[in-house]
């Protein structure tokens, strides 16, 4: 079942009386469950691209369907109400706020939802549960290692049971090691049925995806399935 549709789009930003086209007549789909990856150099269009995925920016020209509905035929109310409880944000700043606990950090997408405390209590600790981070619960993000604060964003990602989660460049400011630990909880996430769409220019990052979206110059320039297969320390191959 398609979840995302784009047709045509482009997107021009205009400053000064400059105009700089950053996407050009872009379409593709997405299908609910699907890991797809979108990969491109520094300046290439892929992270306007996911903001205007996930409402947090507007194309210029073009159509986009989100769960078989129009953009345009949502009003600014709904695409507030569906960016808060259809999708989940993860960012390459992590995006935490520092003084306070992985529990109140991963709660606050449900401050305003009307759901009770003891509720919103529970469902955190469920989605820091599937995470690993519930002995850290309690500690405040400042304490927290890159890799544990990014742990801490995908269970805030997580927390509303999106239908899709949207990752911007995820292990950016992360060691491989931790890097490679996210791209597995990532990968975990869609083979549970998750739909998860990754902006990454890392080549081990994108082999996690099951579908590359390569873009250049705000152009899609080839869309692909990835085989799922790849080599463990002694040399096995594993799907």
């Amino acid at each position: 079942m398609t979840l995302i549709r784009v047709e045509n789009l482009e997107k021009t930003y205009y400053n000064d009386g400059v105009q700089t086209p950053a996407l050009k007549d872009v379409s593709f789909e997405i299908q609910k469950g699907e890991f797809v990856g979108i990969m491109g150099p520094s300046g290439s269009g892929k992270s306007t691209l996911l903001h205007i995925l996930g409402f947090l920016d507007q194309q210029t020209k073009g159509r986009y369907f989100f769960d078989g509905k129009r953009i345009d035929d949502y009003s600014p109310k709904e695409i507030a109400r569906l960016r808060n409880k259809k999708m989940g944000f993860i960012f390459q700043a992590f995006n935490l706020l520092a003084r306070t606990t992985v529990l109140e950090n991963v709660k606050l997408p449900l401050l305003y939802s009307g759901i009770k405390e003891s509720l919103r209590n529970k469902m955190a600790q469920e989605a820091i549960s599937a995470v690993g981070l519930l002995p850290r619960i309690h500690h405040e993000s400042s304490q927290l290692s890159g890799g544990e604060k990014q742990r801490v964003a995908i269970a805030r990602a997580l927390v509303n049971k999106p239908n899709v989660i949207f990752a911007d460049e995820p292990t950016g400011n992360l060691d491989s090691k931790s890097g490679a630990q996210i791209m597995e909880i990532l990968q975990e996430l869609n083979n549970q049925g998750h739909t998860i769409v990754l902006v990454t220019h890392e080549t081990y990052t994108s082999e996690h995806a099951k579908r590359i979206i390569k873009i250049m110059d705000g152009l899609i320039t080839d869309d692909y399935a990835v085989a799922q297969r790849r080599i463990a320390k002694d040399g096995v191959m594993l799907k």
